[in-house]
């Protein structure tokens, strides 16, 4: 019966606080993960609203793209055209 004594307040003393400290070393990190998942999470939503106007952008920029091949092409067509003379 004393052996069981001398085992559960080793239990106690030794083996219960070893647990709470590894537990607390784990958990520690846990919660900086969730609060940069979160984080991330709420960045992102920010983000996908953000996306909405890329469309438009894309057709804008399309179209600039479009003006300045037509100027390009003209500007060579006149390059060559003063070479050639």
């Amino acid at each position: 019966m004393t052996l069981w004594w001398i085992g559960a307040l080793a239990l106690l003393l030794v083996v219960f606080p070893v647990v709470l400290i590894l537990l607390s070393r784990i958990l520690a990190p846990v919660e900086r993960i969730r609060a940069a998942a979160d984080e991330i999470l709420d960045n992102g939503v920010v983000l996908a609203s953000e996306l909405d106007n890329v469309p438009a952008l894309l057709a804008r920029t399309d179209k600039t793209i479009k003006e300045v091949a037509v100027g390009a092409v003209r500007y060579a067509g006149s390059v060559q055209h003063l070479l050639h003379s």
